[in-house]
């Protein structure tokens, strides 16, 4: 079929989802906060609006999944490959999915057949820092809402693929992207922003879904003033932190980072916005002496206000560039006869947290990874020991001036866990976290911020800690901090995880496989290799009383940009862009 940008052959178009048998209806607020229970459509970034990606389907499972077939395979097309780490969206037979590029299809799921295209029309200034990816959709309404590399918020109606509102989030020319799913909570779309290495000011905002206009702005660094809008008029909303300048040096708070960059997840129980925010800038941390908030941190937002109601720093005064942006999710455990309102993060820093996640209160926090140098452990409040050995040194203290001494710290700034999302099984109590084992030379440099200019103040060089594997898929209980399985991949891990009731856990890796695993054991039940790196994330809906499996394949993301000598053990990998379907054949 004909694809479509900017302009659409409506007619051909209608007929082919005649054609199809595909009937849409809109998307509710009660269709996103019900979606892990309703298994015949996926409508929210993480399979229910906790990101727990626990699908309670179980026709495939450990016993029937051996005989898993692909039944189709929709190819993104053209030169536009590099990374794809999408996780598509099905309602009502329709498969929504973004691409490199900032691109959208709507494709048919019965037959795999293309309905519509839309093309971001971006322009050449565009800065983003770790790949041209993004990571999906929102669904609401009769609408497909997603970010573009260029800041922008575009809704789509849903049948046709045309433009119904876009909104400009901030100034791409000033380093800001949005590479996130934006999430739908009550019928506000909110979205975060990417940019931290450009020294811009992270945010989270809120627009009504149905029509674009915003509703409140709350940026993520102390000092800066959040705004809510009443009737049109912009009010101001309290100051993050209260005040500016409480925990950084001079001006730096007013270029600060703290990027929102991987979006969030939202827990009705206590209608609160869990979202991460990235590195402080610059990297160099001898110029900004304090915790520097609210960077490296999770925050607990209200959605209808944009207040910040609490927060926990995984990494304060970050000198290494562990982001903590890394999803929280939402979930409950016994202990004492009692339910614990929890929620846990796997940071880039080495360490697992758990949090209460009605107060943001640390439960526990212990490592997932086999190494960490830069700190010496978690103190009784969860703030880290830090080994002062392992901070990079102060170029200011070298004889040039130019350059700090290097130290080898543990993770690379890559992370234990990057942006690829864990998944928690109900049945089992497991955490499934993909995650890697790599350090890095890490040395600072001066800097100074310039708008719209890359704002390090460092150097550095990753470097793999074995011979025979980087990626580890890691089964971890958050009540003891035990490591209950392990499956070790050669190249990095890099896409997210999904886990079902039929006792599976699924993850593709840059080798190219789709692997289906034992959730309890961790034994391999299932491959298939779809010709090029999987940096995206499964799904699994049923239709027609079938289950289906879902997950886009296509190489890519930071690793090749950034791994140093990481890069080399993955330079042979093919890039690829197309979105491969599997279930069980009839019997």
């Amino acid at each position: 079929m004909k694809k479509f940008s900017g302009s659409f052959a409506v007619t051909a178009l209608v007929a082919a989802m005649s054609v199809s048998g595909v009937s849409q209806a809109n998307v509710t607020d009660k269709d996103i906060l019900q979606d892990q229970k309703t298994v015949e459509d996926v409508v929210s970034n993480g399979l229910g609006p906790r990101g727990q990606r626990y699908s309670p389907l179980d026709k495939i499972n450990t016993d029937t999944v051996k005989d898993m077939r692909p039944v189709w395979s929709f190819s993104f097309g053209g030169e536009k490959q590099r990374g794809q780490e999408s996780q598509p969206m099905v309602k009502d037979g329709v498969m929504y999915v973004t691409a490199s590029y900032s691109r959208v299809f709507a494709v048919d799921t019965k037959t795999g057949e293309e309905l519509w295209e839309y093309n971001a029309r971006l322009p050449d200034g565009i800065m983003p820092c770790c790949d041209v990816i993004n990571r999906g959709v929102a669904l609401y309404d009769n609408l497909v809402i997603f970010g573009t590399l260029d800041a922008k918020l575009v809704a789509l109606d849903a049948k046709t693929g045309k433009v119904k509102w876009k909104k400009t989030v901030a100034d791409y020319k000033e380093g800001y992207s949005i590479t996130a799913a934006p999430m739908v909570v009550n019928g506000k779309v909110i979205t975060g922003v990417s940019g931290g290495e450009f020294g811009i000011v992270g945010k989270a905002e809120a627009y009504d879904a149905k029509t674009g206009k915003i509703l409140w702005t709350r940026p993520t660094v102390e000092g800066h003033m959040g705004y809510i809008w009443k009737d049109g008029k912009k009010v101001e909303n309290g100051i993050s932190g209260g005040k500016a300048g409480q925990t950084w040096p001079g001006d730096l708070w007013k270029s600060g980072g703290a990027a929102t960059w991987l979006g969030g997840t939202y827990d009705p129980d206590t209608n609160s916005l869990f979202i991460g925010t990235g590195n402080p800038a610059p990297w160099n941390s001898h110029m900004r002496p304090g915790d520097n908030l609210f960077s490296s941190s999770r925050l607990a937002i209200d959605p209808d206000t944009g207040k910040i109601k609490w927060h926990f720093q995984t990494t304060p005064h970050d000198g290494w560039d562990y982001d903590g942006v890394n999803e929280l999710i939402a979930f409950d455990y016994k202990e004492g006869g009692k339910t614990v309102k929890a929620a846990a993060t796997a940071d880039r820093n080495g360490f697992m947290y758990v949090l209460n996640r009605t107060n943001g209160d640390f439960i526990r926090g212990f490592p997932f990874v086999d190494e960490i140098s830069w700190a010496k452990g978690l103190d009784k409040n969860g703030r880290p020991i830090y080994n002062e050995e392992m901070r990079p040194g102060n170029p200011s203290a070298s004889e040039d001036g130019k350059k700090g001494s290097s130290v080898h710290a543990v993770p690379a700034f890559l992370g234990g866990k990057n942006w690829m999302p864990m998944a928690y099984s109900q049945d089992t109590e497991l955490f499934y976290v993909p995650s890697n084992e790599w350090g890095m030379d890490i040395w600072n440099e001066p800097t100074a911020y310039k708008k719209g200019a890359a704002y390090l103040g460092a150097g550095f060089t990753i470097k793999p800690l074995t011979e025979d594997h980087i990626g580890v898929l890691r089964a971890m209980d958050p009540k003891t901090g035990k490591e209950v399985w392990r499956y070790q991949n050669f190249s990095p891990l890099w896409g997210g995880v999904l886990t079902t009731a039929g006792n599976l856990v699924f993850i593709g890796t840059p080798e190219g496989y789709l692997k289906g695993f034992d959730a309890k054991t961790g034994e391999v039940k299932y491959q298939f290799n779809t010709g090029s790196g999987i940096v995206g994330s499964p799904i699994t809906w049923e239709q027609d009383g079938e289950q289906f499996i879902s997950v886009v394949s296509g190489w890519g993301g930071a690793v090749p940009l950034w791994g140093g000598e990481v890069a080399k053990r993955i330079k042979h990998l093919n890039q690829g862009g197309s979105v491969w379907t599997f279930k069980l054949p009839k019997s």
